[in-house]
């Protein structure tokens, strides 16, 4: 859909509904917010699959956000950090578009053909999913078709806690040199320890759970991401604190539900970089650009 309150982009598009279900959704917890959203509009809203277990294919979503206009030069009035970037677009938001129903002839031809379309190569788009070696296999099934990974097309998976850290070497094997890959590390729900995996990533995203049932997110585990990042020279985006906010083991209250409005938050922890590709269809190592508003500096760190 065009619009999104997602801080790390533009807008979402959703070429699949539902999913196979993962940590998040299943048999001992359901907090999954796509899956939730389900159980209420699921079989009753045109636009969801009709239940969350039930993947459901919806063509043509892509082609819709393809023909979406370039955003290089306009700001983003409630997104600063996001100015100078390409429409930056979020696919699979409220699915997981790798799950098994989906087939590879789909996912190429909704998928890849508009991405790489004249429309779809002004836009970075974003595939998040909890089956990076499903996507590697697609990847070795592009290249057995003779097709290239798209350079627009960034591969991302996520890392919830720590045992979920080996999906990260399931994502290396996507895409060729050229290809962007990030981690959302969202909802994170324990210490986790991603050093020997950064130098190999282009891009962190971190955030704590939301909604009633929320898990703890420790604020020390934001600082030592973001010092862990800054190390590896990686941009660090933080996107919310969730609603269960520890600070020096004692709950910090806030305002916003999501713990997602950086006024609130402590000076030190305001970090929103978002990596720039320099020019179309030409992979570099992405610079870190810190864009800090209001009372805070506006800084250029060199890339790596």
């Amino acid at each position: 859909m065009q619009g999104t309150g997602i801080q790390w982009c533009d807008d979402t598009v959703n070429p699949t509904m539902g999913c196979d279900g993962c940590e998040l959704w299943g048999p001992q917890r359901k907090s999954c917010y796509a899956g939730v959203l389900h159980e209420r509009k699921g079989g009753r809203h045109p636009g969801f699959a009709p239940s969350f277990d039930r993947v459901t294919l919806f063509a043509g979503r892509m082609a819709k956000a393809a023909r979406l206009s370039d955003l290089r030069d306009r700001g983003r009035l409630h997104k600063p950090w996001l100015d100078g970037s390409p429409r930056l677009i979020f696919v699979s938001d409220m699915s997981d578009a790798l799950s098994s129903a989906v087939s590879f002839e789909y996912l190429e031809h909704e998928l890849v053909r508009n991405v790489t379309s004249p429309e779809g190569q002004r836009h970075r788009w974003l595939w998040l999913t909890k089956r990076p070696h499903r996507m590697a296999e697609f990847s070795a099934q592009l290249r057995a078709w003779g097709i290239r990974w798209p350079s627009n097309l960034w591969a991302g998976t996520s890392i919830t806690s720590a045992a979920m850290t080996n999906r990260i070497d399931a994502l290396l094997g996507v895409g060729d040199k050229s290809t962007l890959r990030f981690l959302s590390v969202e909802p994170q729900v324990e210490a986790v320890d991603l050093d020997a995996w950064l130098p190999t990533i282009d891009w962190v995203i971190q955030g704590g759970e939301s909604g009633e049932d929320a898990r703890p997110f420790d604020v020390a585990w934001a600082r030592t991401l973001r010092d862990a990042c800054r190390r590896a020279k990686v941009p660090y985006f933080l996107k919310q604190l969730g609603a269960n906010v520890l600070l020096d083991h004692s709950e910090l209250q806030l305002r916003d539900r999501h713990g997602g409005n950086w006024s609130e938050w402590p000076d030190d922890l305001v970090s929103r970089h978002v990596p720039t590709v320099l020019l179309p269809g030409v992979r570099v190592r992405p610079e870190i650009t810190q864009k800090a508003f209001g009372k805070f500096s506006r800084g250029r760190m060199p890339a790596r």
